[in-house]
């Protein structure tokens, strides 16, 4: 996300546990990890993608998802947005989003969107002109090692959450369960640039247990076991081919935007 909100969220200390079988796990930074050494899992589908020119036709005319979750690059109002945070993407416009072929993804189910400050409102309305109705949002609350409130850059107030939008689409999906589950508030670590806390993903799949499970603009350290994850990061290992080529030939990648008016710069989607 974008706009200061996880900005400097490197992981913090190098504190090592061991898991339920005894192999020693370390905390660090997901970026710092050799691409080759990444591993995907045996169950994730990951389409190394920009999602501007992806042709959305190869999922929509075969399956149907349950729950679609996208963590947008939103494009900011100036070129300097943050106070001299600097990010490490580029954004995408308003309607470049809007684009997304959305209600063709979901006939019926949920729709999850990171959002900030900014395009709160903006996201309301969209969802509105996907057919969707807005049934609740989530916040997380960042906390470090120590437990203490991760606050980070902002425009006005030091910021140490990011807010979810919940929408809705048609029927529960299939398997739903009844009666509310998990709750609308996480308090979690913060992670690497744009890494989302892994308790949004229980939360959804205890929401729709056995669902299909879709996310937009995924990153290599958001792969996870029965979701399908597109993006032009889900690999870490640069652009895809068709955005390297158009990068070569124009200068630009398709859809991308960097500040308020620049237009040639590598997109995170």
């Amino acid at each position: 996300e974008v706009g200061g909100d996880d900005e400097g969220a490197a992981a913090e200390g190098g504190a090592a546990d061991d898991d339920a079988d005894g192999n020693e796990l370390i905390e660090g930074n997901v970026d710092d990890i050799d691409p080759k050494e990444w591993m995907v899992p045996p169950q994730c589908i990951p389409v190394h993608a920009n999602v501007v020119t992806y042709d959305w036709s190869k999922l929509y005319d075969n399956t149907e998802f349950d729950v679609i979750m996208m963590d947008p690059p939103w494009q900011l109002a100036t070129a300097n947005p943050t106070r001299g945070v600097s990010l490490g993407y580029s954004q995408l416009t308003d309607h470049s989003i809007a684009d997304l072929p959305i209600p063709k993804l979901q006939k019926n189910g949920f729709l999850f969107i990171w959002v900030i400050n900014a395009k709160y409102q903006w996201t309301l309305e969209q969802f509105k002109k996907w057919g969707y109705d807005f049934v609740d949002e989530i916040v997380w609350v960042k906390v470090t090692n120590s437990r203490r409130m991760a606050k980070s850059h902002g425009f006005y107030l030091q910021h140490a959450k990011e807010v979810c939008l919940v929408a809705r689409r048609g029927e529960h999906p299939p398997g739903m369960k009844d009666g509310g589950v998990g709750s609308d508030i996480i308090f979690s670590q913060r992670r690497g640039q744009s890494q989302k806390p892994t308790e949004i993903y229980e939360l959804i799949e205890e929401l729709v247990p056995g669902g299909r499970y879709l996310e937009i603009f995924a990153r290599k350290n958001n792969l996870r076991d029965y979701w399908v994850s597109v993006g032009n990061e889900v690999t870490g290992t640069g652009l895809p081919p068709e955005d390297v080529i158009a990068y070569e030939e124009n200068g630009a990648v398709p859809g991308a935007r960097y500040g308020a008016n620049n237009g040639k710069s590598e997109n995170r989607q």
